[in-house]
């Protein structure tokens, strides 16, 4: 175990250079999840108009069940594979790494099967109001194909980033994005398609997406996955759920709060001078924005993993403390970054995505500068949630990554709307990020206090 922790470049590498190594290719990867959506906001709101951007906001609870999913398996997957290969457990690893893919197709297809049988009564949970729904039957009834493929793009991307190839996790989900831009222009403006064929250019590029990740896990460098590593165990299961579970909550409590906020703001939204289409849209744009944004923050909290996890593992706590800082000191500049983008041009931002009305815009600048009002703080949170996951304290992860969602953020978004009208769902923002920083300051502050980090 000692040769392995000496020779293994995540237990003697700067800390610099491997998050680096580690955390652009993340940021890369997660950057491409986020034009997905952004690109069909792109060209349906520039085709078919409000209406449709509403729609992509209504579907969009399945893509974040999506990515739940891929957290789960694939940053539980990885998580276990890493802190196997620090204690020296080579053979047992493979077996993490091999029961994570499974899991991730498999929940693929189970989510596709679920969403075509009961698509209209979800899409209605959802918050989809008459005027909206046609045209978020067809986008979402064409884009549950592809969760499969985009799940083990996803999940997938965390074991190959596992097995020390960040790069190819990069070029994989590149690729996919690359395709469904140039499909979007082709099926939406070339061919006039509309809803169906954003849908259709997305899961084209899923598809080549999962397809490179398939392959690449049938060719696993750290050791050969075989037949046997594929039939699921329990014991290699349970581990890869209890670990992937805070990112996965995480999301799982996104795509709740999104149900809701949907919800809310199509009953007060009427209930005020911006009617039900207004909000969904803004909220559904600027939502897709902040993913941007996220993207950065969660990039670098999923490259540091692998580096915390084989440390943690080594007993190499002194390294484990000084990455968890560097990825707090690159994730709080982007953060701050965002923050004064939001603030100075909300206008120039919203406008990329479509003209609109008076009341379209002014919603839409109050949403950018209220709701996301704490963005400079919102690095906190996500990377001190997946610390606690990647050291084997998924308890902890997982009670943070539900701060901001669910203890803070619904019961808010329920409450003072009630005092003060659609008001109240943009002030919930900001209250529940200050909220969550703060939690999560003060549970980091404590673990970085005790004896095996000083």
């Amino acid at each position: 175990m000692n040769q392995s922790v000496k020779t293994n470049p995540l237990g003697e590498e700067s800390i610099n250079t491997l998050l680096k190594r580690f955390a652009i290719p993340s940021i890369i990867a997660m950057l491409v999840g986020a034009l997905y959506n952004i690109v069909d906001q792109f060209f349906i709101g520039r085709s078919v108009g409000e209406l449709g951007n509403a729609a992509t906001n209504i579907s969009f609870p399945l893509t974040t069940s999506c990515i739940a999913i891929a957290l789960l398996f694939g940053i539980g997957g990885a998580s276990a594979f890493n802190l196997a290969m620090g204690q020296g457990k080579r053979k047992e690893a493979v077996y993490y790494v091999g029961n994570a893919a499974v899991l991730l197709f498999g929940g693929g297809l189970i989510l596709t099967v679920v969403t075509q049988l009961f698509l209209t009564p979800m899409l209605k949970l959802f918050g989809s109001p008459d005027n909206i729904l046609d045209y978020a039957r067809v986008y979402t009834r064409i884009t549950s194909i592809g969760f499969p493929f985009l799940i083990i793009a996803t999940g997938g991307g965390h074991l190959i980033r596992a097995d020390g190839s960040p790069r190819f996790t990069m070029v994989c989900n590149l690729t996919g994005a690359i395709i469904n831009t140039i499909l979007d222009a082709l099926f939406v403006f070339g061919l006039e398609m509309g809803m169906a064929g954003a849908a259709l250019a997305t899961i084209i590029g899923q598809f080549i997406s999962g397809s490179m990740a398939i392959y690449y896990l049938c060719h696993y460098k750290t050791a050969s996955l075989t037949k046997q590593h594929l039939k699921l165990k329990l014991a290699c299961a349970g581990k890869i759920i209890s670990l992937g579970a805070a990112p996965c909550s995480n999301q799982l409590a996104m795509m709740l709060v999104q149900i809701i906020l949907n919800k809310s703001l199509t009953y007060y939204g009427n209930l005020s001078a911006y009617g039900s289409s207004i909000p969904l849209a803004c909220a559904g744009i600027i939502t897709k924005i902040n993913q941007v944004f996220l993207s950065f923050v969660i990039g670098i909290s999923q490259g540091l993993q692998p580096i915390v996890s084989f440390n943690y593992g080594a007993k190499k706590y002194q390294r484990v403390k000084k990455a968890y800082l560097k990825a707090c000191g690159y994730g709080a500049a982007i953060s701050i970054f965002a923050f004064l983008m939001f603030q100075i041009f909300p206008q120039n931002i919203i406008t990329l995505f479509g003209n609109g009305s008076e009341e379209y815009y002014q919603f839409a600048i109050r949403y950018f500068k209220v709701f996301l009002f704490f963005t400079f703080w919102n690095f906190c949170q996500p990377i001190t949630s997946n610390f606690f996951t990647a050291i084997g304290k998924p308890g902890k992860g997982i009670f943070l990554s539900l701060t901001r969602q669910i203890i803070f953020l619904l019961p808010l978004i329920i409450v003072l709307p009630l005092i003060i009208g659609i008001d109240g769902i943009l002030y919930a923002g900001p209250i529940a990020d200050c909220l969550a920083g703060i939690t999560s300051f003060a549970m980091i502050f404590w673990e970085l206090r005790k004896q095996q980090y000083a």
